[in-house]
């Protein structure tokens, strides 16, 4: 298995510091420097320790399974007609 870019800080208040500065800094995804992106990325961190925002990260895994299980279908219908 490859090791990963970045690693997840391993103390619950290392996690905890990394994941709220996340979200708070998505908030200002207005500015230059922040971005948007920053929300579901502290969210994903937060996951680790809080039920909260690990229900929110295990209902976005079950929308992703769903969407990838049903395009290979609308792709092969699309593909058969022409």
């Amino acid at each position: 298995m490859p090791k990963p870019i970045i690693r997840n800080p391993k103390t619950k208040l290392g996690r905890f510091i990394l994941g709220w500065s996340m979200v708070i800094g998505g908030i200002f995804g207005f500015l230059p420097v922040l971005g948007f992106w920053m929300i579901p990325l502290g969210l994903l961190i937060l996951s680790a320790d809080y039920a909260f925002a690990r229900r929110w990260r295990r209902k976005v895994q079950v929308w992703m399974g769903r969407r990838r299980r049903k395009q290979p279908a609308e792709q092969d219908s699309r593909g058969s007609d022409s």
